[in-house]
């Protein structure tokens, strides 16, 4: 999964990705330009010639099977027809497939393409705390539908449970190779990790706690433009903790001074359209510590990415210091 996105692969990729516009009715005169490199690659491509411009998701090998990916899209759409949340939308190919594909000679990359969305990433300042509001009511509303929504039968995507992320199968990679990690750290982290499972299998999976989720709602996946707020890249949604969408959405600021008002704002805009009990909230320093320890589990196994070589050793370390935090809080 962690293949390096050194530059003779990025033009590789690029080289590829530009041999498909045709697939969405781009002309040969289209541009293929880089915007972000994090699990996916991901791309603009605008057509001078049409105006027109698409976002192309360039997914990395062995993540996500088709039937994931299908399964990504087919929600999307569904929660777009009922108007629930404002996202872009899939783009289908000229003979109405859901997914293109090239070969880079090593492997195929598979491609999707969506609709353009206006906005820029929320910075994190005091308006935040109104688009959390407003996230949390978005939040909600995601997961009323999550709970009526029918799934089809061909449905598939991820679980993100503790085996899954910290546990036995760690679909991000194991913590215990984070830069910087010590021997003193590790063993912070692993009793933070016995009482998370501990903490998980208290509060248990029912149907109104545990469902299909984003799942990775933090700002880089937010797009504000006046009034709307946006949710893009649904590329790790499945199935998980409701609550845990609050401790996706402050990924990368847990430590932010803000974040307690981010909580509340968010609270408060999602009992606007959900319960949430004392016992859910009860949960949020368990779900923010364990998506905090999947994180640097991420940057560890993604040591190429950007986000990585920019957060490094220190990264860790806030991990750590915010493991004994957890620790003492619940001893």
């Amino acid at each position: 999964m962690s293949g390096l996105y050194d530059d003779q692969l990025l033009n590789e990729l690029l080289r590829g990705t530009q041999s498909l516009v045709g697939e969405w009715g781009l002309s040969d005169q289209t541009d293929v330009r880089l915007l972000t490199i994090s699990e996916n690659m991901t791309c603009l491509a605008y057509d001078p010639t049409q105006d027109k411009q698409l976002i192309l998701r360039v997914h990395r090998p062995g993540y996500h099977t088709r039937e994931e990916i299908q399964s990504e899209l087919l929600w999307i759409n569904d929660l777009r027809q009922q108007g629930v949340i404002e996202t872009p939308k899939p783009i289908t190919t000229r003979s109405g497939a859901a997914i293109a594909s090239f070969s880079t000679g090593h492997d195929i990359r598979d491609v999707v393409a969506f609709s353009f969305m206006s906005g820029k990433e929320p910075a994190t300042n005091a308006e935040l705390i109104n688009g959390f509001r407003q996230l949390g009511s978005i939040s909600a509303k995601l997961h009323t539908h999550s709970q009526n929504w029918v799934r089809p039968e061909t449905f598939v995507r991820k679980t993100w449970n503790f085996n899954t992320m910290l546990g036995a199968t760690p679909l991000w990679g194991d913590w215990r190779a984070a830069t910087g990690l010590t021997e003193a750290g590790q063993h912070t982290i692993e009793q933070a990790c016995l009482m998370i499972q501990d903490q998980l299998e208290t509060y248990g999976m029912r149907d109104n706690r545990f469902g299909l989720i984003h799942a990775d709602l933090r700002l880089a996946n937010l797009l504000i433009d006046g009034d709307r707020l946006g949710v893009i890249d649904f590329d790790d949604c499945g199935l998980s903790w409701f609550m845990y969408d609050f401790a996706a959405a402050i990924s990368f600021i847990e430590d932010d001074p803000i974040v307690p008002s981010l909580q509340s704002a968010w609270i408060e805009g999602y009992r606007d359209h959900r319960p949430l009990s004392a016992v859910d909230e009860a949960m949020f320093p368990t779900f923010i510590i364990l998506r905090r320890i999947l994180l640097t589990a991420w940057l560890a196994s993604h040591s190429e990415t950007p986000t990585a070589q920019e957060l490094g050793s220190g990264f860790t370390a806030v991990t750590v210091d915010m493991a004994t935090q957890y620790i003492s809080r619940h001893q």
